[in-house]
């Protein structure tokens, strides 16, 4: 087998000029039409075109730092966020630190700004190989690439690390796309006695879809969860793991990139012991961010900001009073019985639509009433404490 080397021409000021010039073309007449640059194939030059246009909101500083050197879009899509891996290189810090699944090395760049030394292990030559090239580029001079599997370099070194990073794959050879910690690669699970001999403290994250209870029932040990959205959307869940820590775990609800980012904190055991007070609709409304959905914590939502819920399956709350609350708010205009002929939705002609605890689809009832998307008003078809449909028409505030 050849070895893997980087194809360093791509680098060249003129053909970095060809892919500055080119994020916004259309890639299929580029390739009908030939690229024909210097030293570089037409697949190696889309394929940096591709993965740069991606990483340019999603990797800011990559993509405004000269020479980066772009793997294809596959692992852009991948890796880590920088807001996400701001965020989670913000919950530890120390002097050692080793990444043992680095991938593009976005969160290895994050580590490395609170750690005095980070390890980046990766299987892939060429990931590796790119991942350095970047660091430099980067100027992040305290990460040591390696060219290996993050498990078997533990197996093979007695070195202790303050920390531990790990980021499974959710990949899986014969299962494809996997979410149980024990399909992912590494397996977590079967690797905890191992880590944990190296390390006291570890940071997992794994895909938002991994259920939470599981996830504390296979990672033992678990000191606090952190579920992390971007912009109302949950993109994964964080596990910070200490050997030995037994008390209640503490779970954080996190939407990053929103101006109503109102933080939220809960003991994970503490939902089984609260109960929610229950109104009919009232003067506000409040719809709950997505992270705060996935933590379950209903009740603690409500009794935290002292507002009510409306039903115990819809998901939604009311106050009398304006609060600051983890989610959207909206002044509540009128709330009208839910039927097909129901005058004050028909004269509606455009509307964002939401449901909780409804039996129709936002689709089907556009089709209903004829109401195209958009505009400023706000309808939440629900169902309230008495067990009655209803709509309730909002203005966001």
């Amino acid at each position: 087998m050849s070895e893997i080397v980087l194809n360093i021409n791509i680098l060249n000021v003129e053909n970095q000029k060809f892919i500055n010039d080119n994020l916004n073309s259309d890639i299929k007449s580029l390739m009908l039409k030939g690229i024909r640059l210097d030293g570089v194939s037409d697949k190696e030059i889309v394929e940096q075109i591709e993965s740069k246009k991606k990483a340019e909101t999603k990797l800011p500083t990559w993509f405004n730092t000269a020479k980066i050197y772009y793997p294809n879009k596959l692992n852009i899509e991948q890796t880590s966020s920088e807001i996400t891996a701001s965020y989670k290189a913000s919950l530890i810090s120390g002097r050692t630190l080793i990444d043992i699944t680095g991938g593009f090395g976005v969160d290895a760049f994050y580590f490395s700004k609170r750690f005095e030394q980070v390890v980046h292990c990766e299987t892939n030559k060429a990931l590796s190989l790119i991942s350095k090239h970047n660091f430099d580029a980067l100027k992040a001079q305290n990460i040591d690439n390696l060219f290996i599997d993050g498990i078997e370099h533990l197996k093979m070194h007695n070195t202790s690390y303050d920390w531990i990073y790990c980021d499974p794959s959710r990949r899986h050879d014969e299962k494809g796309k996997v979410y149980f910690l024990k399909d992912c690669i590494p397996n977590i699970p079967e690797h905890l006695p191992l880590l944990l001999q190296r390390s006291e403290n570890l940071l997992v994250k794994t895909s938002p879809l991994l259920d939470i209870s599981m996830g504390i029932k296979d990672l033992n040990c678990v000191k606090d969860i952190h579920v992390v959205a971007v912009n109302n959307e949950v993109k994964e869940i964080l596990w910070v793991l200490n050997k030995n820590f037994y008390g209640n775990k503490t779970i954080y609800a996190i939407n990053l990139g929103s101006d109503a980012n109102v933080p939220f904190t809960v003991e994970w055991e503490s939902e089984k012991r609260n109960e929610a007070n229950y109104s009919l609709p009232l003067a506000y409304l409040y719809e709950p961010n997505t992270a705060i959905l996935k933590t379950g914590a209903f009740n603690c939502v409500a009794n935290q900001f002292n507002v009510h819920k409306l039903h115990q399956h819809s998901h939604l709350y009311t106050s009398n009073e304006l609060v600051q609350f983890p989610g959207r708010r909206f002044s509540i205009e009128c709330v009208v019985p839910y039927n097909r002929r129901a005058s004050a939705i028909r004269t509606i002609e455009k509307a964002n639509i939401s449901t909780r605890n409804f039996p129709e689809s936002v689709h089907k009832i556009r089709e209903t009433f004829k109401i195209k998307d958009g505009g400023d008003a706000y309808l939440f078809f629900t169902t309230d404490l008495n067990g009655q449909k209803v709509v309730i028409i909002c203005s966001k505030i």
